[in-house]
């Protein structure tokens, strides 16, 4: 009866243990943390953002630019559109017409005309996309700019022809005709450099190009001639006609050339222009 008595408490204090040996050894799942989640977050924000890019940068020839502007050419009117994210293509025309009448200079009445215009296509290249520099290659394959004069010459004002001073009569004053003409080489190469992209890739509306550069021209074509008048010398004697005496015609030609020579320069005609631009999408 003892002995049993002893079993019993024995089972009754060692039960206790087992049930703990027991429940320590069972293993239970450790979550560890995932990264699934925020790596599909980033992946989504980059598509939503090439997305974006894809839809803001414009497909070739979609957008249309127009625009105006001021250079040495005259007042610019522009329209380019986009051939891809690196070129477009540009074409300009230039125009400028001023005339001006009885202009009183060193003795001389002038009546002047300037007339400007020509048009030319180029070729917009943006070795940067996202930002406005640019190179443009291109031609003024229209040139018919060109500045003419009349002058009348008071009596007695003097003027020199190659080195030689003649006098204008004091009954039949000398009267001449001056041409100036800038299109020697038509159609003409250009070449600028500039910043301002009128189709921005950001798909931006308005924009404010600029450029310098130069214009291919050939050398400035200058001719006056002496019309009628009589042209004397300092006593307003030996008094010869300025249309016909071979020796006031040699002079002149002599003068000319030397004009010619000190506005050789010009061949390279200088461009600098700043304009705003507007542009839509066309399809």
């Amino acid at each position: 009866m003892k002995r049993t008595a002893f079993l019993v408490c024995a089972a009754m204090l060692t039960a206790p243990c087992a049930l703990v040996a027991q429940s320590t050894s069972i293993p239970y799942p450790i979550q560890t943390p995932t990264l699934s989640g925020s790596h599909s977050t980033a992946q989504k924000t980059e598509s939503a953002r090439k997305a974006k890019q894809a839809e803001l940068a414009p497909k070739p020839l979609s957008r249309l630019a127009l625009g105006v502007g001021v250079s040495p050419l005259g007042i610019n009117m522009m329209a380019a559109t986009n051939l891809n994210k690196y070129l477009n293509v540009r074409g300009t025309g230039n125009l400028f017409k001023y005339t001006v009448n009885n202009i009183s200079t060193n003795g001389f009445n002038v009546d002047a005309n300037l007339d400007f215009a020509s048009a030319g296509v180029s070729l917009d290249l943006f070795p940067f996309p996202r930002h406005g520099l640019r190179v443009s290659p291109g031609v003024l394959f229209r040139n018919t700019n060109n500045a003419s004069a009349t002058f009348t010459a008071n009596a007695g004002t003097s003027f020199t022809l190659d080195n030689v001073t003649y006098y204008a009569s004091a009954t039949n004053p000398v009267k001449g005709l001056g041409t100036f003409g800038l299109h020697t080489t038509n159609p003409a190469p250009t070449i600028t450099a500039g910043w301002g992209n009128v189709i921005p890739q950001s798909g931006g509306h308005l924009s404010f190009p600029f450029e310098v550069g130069v214009a291919f021209i050939g050398s400035p074509a200058i001719n006056v001639s002496l019309i009628s008048g009589q042209a004397c010398n300092a006593q307003g004697l030996n008094c010869v006609n300025v249309a016909t005496d071979p020796n006031v015609q040699a002079n002149l030609q002599a003068q000319v050339a030397k004009y010619r020579s000190d506005l050789d320069p010009l061949k390279t005609y200088p461009i600098v222009s700043f304009g705003v631009a507007y542009n839509f999408r066309i399809r």
